[in-house]
């Protein structure tokens, strides 16, 4: 019996989407439509003045510069280059800053500078 929560092996088009996107903008939100979190921190981002790159890994294909992947094959990236299992997951000048609760206490100290 194999392992359920293995996390299949990344699509090169999968990480090719991340890591363009990663170093193609100063920030990254990798989010999904339904999720408080992920609500919670583009919303807080916004309020701040920060504008962003938003990727939502659940509502359909991913497209960036000519390649497609899964938003599920986007999510395996950043878990298994970043060890980020959740979403939001929040890029900022290249480097992962975390979740929500990152995020919201990066803003508030004023930590995030772009």
């Amino acid at each position: 019996m194999g392992n359920i929560f293995a996390v299949a092996e990344p699509t090169m088009s999968a990480t090719s989407i991340v890591d363009k996107a990663i170093a193609g903008s100063d920030i990254v939100v990798f989010s999904k439509t339904y999720c408080p979190y992920c609500t919670r921190a583009k919303s807080a981002l916004k309020d701040a003045g920060f504008t962003f790159d938003l990727i939502e890994l659940d509502t359909g294909d991913v497209t960036r510069d000519g390649e497609t992947a899964s938003g599920n094959d986007v999510q395996n990236v950043l878990k298994t280059k970043y060890s980020h299992r959740t979403v939001p997951a929040v890029f900022v000048k290249g480097k992962l800053l975390g979740g929500c609760d990152d995020t919201l206490a990066a803003i508030k100290s004023g930590s995030i500078k772009l």
